[in-house]
């Protein structure tokens, strides 16, 4: 009897051993995605308390809930936990259409959304701003940027705030647009208008802007493809550099992205093999305590492409961007499917 249970009190410590071995293992590693059911066009930042947050165009949820604008919140960037919505009501210097593609940054210890208000095939759209005091809101709306009459740029959508330091002096720009061009223009001083004339970076082929500056040059990132085609979505993410903020955007041959026929240098595609296909509409790029820069997109689940009002479903997917030869590159140029590298976060 002894023996026996001498036995069983050995298997069970070698067993936990073993086990905690293994969970310190895979403590390590972190699998798409990383936050579902929905965070479509993420954009996402390290607020001053510490936390990141992921702020996500409005859809219903499986939950059965429409959420104007989610807020979600992590200390790591893989474990993700719902907040609040952005907005409790719908801005109204727009009748109809919704809060898309939201772009929120940290200025001066408040948090700025500049947001799309559209509809599909939305003769109209425009792009507002909203601010807060806190990350998860709530925003006041500031009311209408410009709209696609008032800027001369149909499909005026998918904002992406930008300040560089020019000869020592900050100069602040919106980039936007979608399948009609992609334009910028300067801000005031207060963020809160345009001022200047629009200038065009990217041809016909992109939306969904992100310029990341870089060692002195500048990264142009832009999605190509239909974002909302469910398990057949092409979406997928071109990459184009220039010496000045204004381009010209070149891809990795030297073709100029103005071209309307030029969609860059690919960066991250779906791949139905693997189980997810168009990804796009990426973040900012988030760096880690370990120097890394870590990339967040949507992307689509072959197997479960919609969510229960039959709009496209699009989890928030993470992966590491590589550094090769001063381009970004992507593992496999796809969504990464199986076990990575955790970020390393600093507390």
């Amino acid at each position: 009897m002894k023996s026996i249970t001498l036995s069983l009190f050995l298997f069970v410590f070698l067993f936990g051993v073993f086990a905690q071995k293994t969970d310190s293992k895979y403590e390590k590693f972190f699998k798409n995605p990383v936050f579902t059911p929905d965070l479509a066009d993420p954009t996402v930042i390290k607020a001053t308390d510490g936390w990141f947050y992921a702020y996500g165009t409005e859809n219903t949820w499986t939950d059965g809930i429409h959420h104007i604008v989610p807020v979600v919140k992590s200390k790591d960037m893989l474990h993700w936990e719902y907040v609040a919505d952005a907005f409790k009501t719908r801005p109204t210097w727009k009748q109809n259409g919704g809060i898309w593609a939201p772009d929120v940054n940290v200025v001066n210890g408040k948090y700025y959304m500049y947001y799309s208000f559209s509809t599909w095939g939305d003769s109209n759209p425009g792009i507002g701003l909203a601010i807060a005091d806190k990350p998860e809101g709530p925003f006041v709306d500031h009311g209408k940027i410009f709209d696609s009459k008032s800027i001369g740029v149909e499909n005026s959508i998918d904002p992406c705030f930008v300040q560089v330091n020019k000869k020592n002096e900050l100069r602040s720009y919106v980039f936007w647009g979608s399948f009609h061009g992609i334009y910028g223009i300067e801000l005031t001083d207060d963020l809160t208008k345009t001022q200047g004339e629009k200038f065009q970076i990217a041809g016909s082929a992109f939306e969904a802007t992100y310029i990341k500056e870089r060692n002195g040059k500048f990264y142009f990132f832009g999605s190509l493809g239909s974002c909302c085609e469910g398990a057949r979505s092409q979406y997928r993410v071109g990459v184009a550099v220039a010496d000045d903020i204004k381009g010209p955007y070149k891809d990795r041959d030297g073709n100029a992205v103005l071209n309307d026929w030029a969609q860059g240098t690919l960066l991250i595609a779906g791949n139905a093999a693997d189980g997810w296909v168009g990804p796009g509409h990426n973040s900012e790029i988030i760096k880690d305590a370990a120097g890394n820069d870590y990339l967040f997109y949507h992307a689509i689940e072959v197997a479960n492409p919609n969510l229960p009002g039959g709009a496209t479903r699009r989890p928030l997917m993470l992966d590491r961007i590589h550094w090769v030869k001063g381009w970004p590159t992507i593992q496999g140029t796809k969504p990464g499917t199986d076990f990575q590298k955790k970020p390393r976060i600093k507390q």
